[in-house]
């Protein structure tokens, strides 16, 4: 995705698909060497319906212009409603959730029910697993659901702490998901009218390419955030310095150029 840099001019990246948006991106015309005032990532409004995220990449400062389709605005609005639905214990679809989720994790162990001990071998702080979706609500145990089901060897790998030297206090596996679910929520910003990041911009064009999106920039995020964690030699009290870490990770990926997709991140590659 290449740009050409010359003053005051704009040159149009064709989208991936005639169902998605095209992106253009314009520089500014501002001398590398001037003064910061245009924070990069600031974003402004250029017209109802149509955003602008400036940025600074390589000594120049660059805007990408998003204007959402009709697919963008209807996948954007499903995510939007999927990340402020609460866990609700007493709800049948909630529960046959939480059910499938341990069939996926353990499927030669019988549940003994939805209030057990058997939940703390997931990672989850008590017996009782609702307690723990506070934070991130429904989408986090739809995001563990998916893990699981989509790249179960990874899934496995991650939960039974396979791999590299491990600390003696480690992570727990269900409540870094929870977090880690927060965590994206909180990079992307998408409950805000006006986009403040570029990261934003970048993942709504995601989006219309493939509506599981979300759900597999976390799968990334939870592989990077275990990668990290090792390469850290991190213990428990050090898990929010490492989601830190693995934020700005998945930011500097999002950002390369020849990132069109997901799955074109170059950390997609650990899962399996």
């Amino acid at each position: 995705m290449s740009v050409v840099r010359t003053r005051a001019s704009c040159e149009a990246v064709p989208s991936l698909s005639p169902s998605s948006s095209s992106i253009s991106r314009c520089s500014t015309g501002i001398d590398s060497a001037s003064s910061d005032d245009a924070t990069s990532a600031t974003p402004t409004w250029i017209g109802k319906g149509l955003t602008c995220v400036c940025f600074k990449r390589m000594g120049h400062y660059e805007r990408i212009c998003v204007s959402l389709t009709p697919i963008q605005e209807e996948r954007l609005k499903r995510l939007k409603h999927r990340m402020k639905v609460y866990f609700d214990a007493s709800r049948p679809d909630h529960q046959g959730a939480l059910r499938a989720l341990w069939a996926a994790t353990f499927p030669n162990e019988e549940l003994h029910g939805l209030i057990s001990e058997q939940w703390k071998e997931m990672g989850w702080q008590g017996r009782d697993p609702s307690t723990d979706f506070r934070g991130a609500g429904f989408i986090s145990l739809e995001n563990l659901l998916f893990f699981a089901k989509t790249f179960c060897t990874s899934f496995q790998r991650l939960l039974k702490k396979q791999g590299g030297k491990r600390a003696a206090w480690e992570y727990p596996f269900a409540v870094a998901g929870v977090n880690i679910t927060f965590m994206i929520m909180q990079m992307l910003d998408l409950d805000n009218l006006k986009p403040r990041t570029f990261v934003r911009a970048v993942f709504l064009q995601m989006l219309s390419e493939d509506q599981w999106a979300f759900d597999l920039l976390y799968c990334v995020a939870f592989v990077v955030m275990d990668k990290q964690w090792l390469e850290k030699n991190a213990t428990y009290m050090e898990f929010n310095d490492v989601l830190k870490s693995t934020r700005a990770q998945l930011e500097r990926e999002l950002l390369l150029d020849d990132v069109l997709r997901i799955e074109d991140m170059p950390s997609y590659t650990i899962l399996s």
